[in-house]
């Protein structure tokens, strides 16, 4: 219920002053709504600084190893996509995830573009605003494959229908690519292996363009090392959408 105002109260706040004219009312003050402003906008840097950390954040594509799942071909707008960190956290990978896994040190090289860390809050917004568009510089430390087979399971190439093989059973795979003059249209015989607990086989999409856990040297790769699951497109406009 509203309380009323005393009369009294009010007929004093409404009294004539001296010149006839009623009486001004105290004008509010804007201090707090000033000093909420600058609140606002520090909370607004910190969870932008902290969502590349610990939620998600944008990768590009450079190279061809995923194709066509993911674009990054020469000559062609590479793809920006939106990586999941918090996926594996609360679970393993699964064979047909793709992944984004720190580089093994038995692995030589790198082909995944991620922003610099710079520890600022707002030049690591800046930051993903620019992997979005492609305007800042990056570091190539990261990997970006698909799971075929985890801990526990065995791999090997190829059934004769020209499959991966994983526990026995030939998997189809019906986003596989051959970059044309790379190599034949057939996947390389290996194996069978079995895939070590805590551990994954990885794969790119391009079949004959893609340096994996097939090569000499690499192997599989610790599920400690997973960054997090790629999760969708988010440039450029015409391939937006999720990622299979």
């Amino acid at each position: 219920m509203f309380r009323k105002q005393p009369v009294e109260d009010r007929d004093a706040a409404e009294a004539p002053g001296p010149g006839g004219a009623a009486a001004p009312r105290e004008k509010e003050t804007d201090g707090p709504r000033f000093r909420r402003g600058p609140v606002l906008v520090a909370v607004a840097l910190l969870v932008l600084a902290l969502v590349p950390v610990f939620v998600a954040r944008i990768y590009v594509i450079p190279s061809g190893s995923m194709e066509r799942t993911l674009h990054g071909c020469s000559g062609c707008t590479n793809d920006r996509v939106l990586v999941d960190k918090l996926a594996h956290r609360f679970g393993a990978p699964e064979p047909g995830d793709v992944v984004v896994f720190t580089l093994p040190r038995s692995w030589t090289s790198s082909e995944l573009q991620i922003p610099h860390g710079s520890g600022n809050p707002v030049m690591e917004g800046l930051h993903q605003i620019g992997a979005l568009v492609g305007i800042h510089a990056t570091d190539e430390t990261e990997y970006i494959k698909r799971v075929i087979a985890v801990g526990g399971q065995t791999v090997q190439c190829c059934d004769d229908r020209n499959r991966i093989i994983v526990d026995g059973a030939g998997v189809d795979e019906p986003f596989l690519y051959y970059l044309p003059g790379a190599g034949p249209a057939q996947q390389a015989e290996f194996g069978p292996v079995r895939v070590p607990e805590g551990e994954m086989w990885v794969m790119g999409d391009s079949r004959n363009d893609s340096v994996d856990s097939r090569a000499e040297g690499n192997g599989p790769v610790s599920v400690s090392q997973v960054i997090g699951k790629a999760r969708f497109v988010v440039w450029p406009f015409d391939r937006i959408g999720g990622i299979d």
